[in-house]
């Protein structure tokens, strides 16, 4: 049983998923510059919004995490898990995460970081948000 609070939890969450996205973005930009398109600007320009937005909450859960003693580490991965640790005030609990749930949940923070975040929120369903 985890000793870690829900809102905790979820901070934790966010550290773990939005270094994936900042990673993705980045080699997409990279593919885009290197692309074909005529006008390349506008799907840059995009991207690199997106990332700042990205950058901006990882620090911020970054400093909630340092205020709050809550660390995150990468044990190991394999073909089906990635293990976590989590140093939470003191207590250590490890964690497995399923890698296809990894990137189904990495597929969802991008839909919602690059569409659905500039919808109402009464389209926005509330389970999408990060």
């Amino acid at each position: 049983m985890t000793k870690i609070p829900e809102n905790d939890r979820n901070i934790i969450e966010q550290a773990i998923y939005l270094p994936m996205l900042l990673i993705i973005l980045n080699r997409d930009l990279t593919i885009i510059e290197n692309s074909p398109f005529k006008l390349k600007k506008p799907y840059t320009d995009w991207i690199e919004e997106t990332m700042r937005t990205i950058q901006k909450e990882l620090a911020d859960v970054k400093r909630y995490m340092r205020q709050q003693q809550i660390k995150v580490e990468k044990i190991k991965s394999d073909d089906t898990f990635t293990m976590y640790m989590f140093l939470y005030k003191g207590y250590e609990e490890q964690h497995n995460y399923f890698n296809p749930r990894l990137r189904n949940r990495t597929e969802e923070l991008m839909m919602y970081y690059l569409f659905q975040r500039f919808q109402p929120p009464s389209i926005t369903r509330k389970a999408q948000t990060p």
